[in-house]
């Protein structure tokens, strides 16, 4: 990955996606880690948040649509509201890293095989390197047990990349923004 400025995006860690996310409050402290780690830098922060049609469970201003507990956006970090896996997909995520002159996305949330893959190989295709935080990220049992899942995601993702861009998967103390 080349030199460049970095951003945190941190992906759907509301009171829904995270209810029964395997090892939950240590994934959020993770999270709340890095958030921590990149104030402290000036890093910009990215809240990326999942909103479902009206009468869904994460219909906008619900409750299981609220942030988590010890995930408050401050007035300048950015919040961007998605209704896709894809957190590019019909959102202004692009435009708000490419005005910051971002290049390089390190990225934590939750639903790994969901939000977390698909926006990690789509960043790399809008032309950002990403570093995936290896333990900053969960979801729940599923076909296979959500541990698994984790560990397969980590291990895949680690190899994904186009000519210029990649992703890396790194633990949250290894991680330099």
């Amino acid at each position: 990955m080349g030199a460049g400025k970095s951003a945190l995006l941190v992906i759907d860690v509301q009171l829904g996606p995270i209810w029964g996310t395997y090892k939950k409050d240590e994934t959020v402290s993770v999270i709340q880690k890095m958030i921590a780690k990149a104030e402290s830098e000036n890093v910009p922060i990215v809240y990326i948040q999942f909103e479902g049609p009206e009468g869904d469970l994460l219909e906008r201003g619900t409750q299981f649509w609220q942030f988590a507990p010890g995930i408050t956006p401050r007035e300048q970090d950015i919040v961007i509201h998605k209704r896709a896996a894809d957190s590019f997909y019909q959102t202004e995520l692009q435009e708000e890293l490419q005005n910051r002159g971002v290049t390089n996305l390190v990225v934590v949330g939750v639903r790994t095989e969901f939000c977390i893959d698909t926006t990690c190989r789509a960043a790399i295709s809008q032309g950002f390197d990403v570093t995936l935080v290896e333990d900053g990220h969960t979801t729940v049992d599923g076909f296979y047990p959500a541990e698994q899942i984790i560990n397969h995601h980590n291990s895949t993702l680690r190899g994904v990349k186009t000519p210029e861009y990649q992703i890396a998967v790194v633990k949250a103390d290894e991680v330099n923004f």
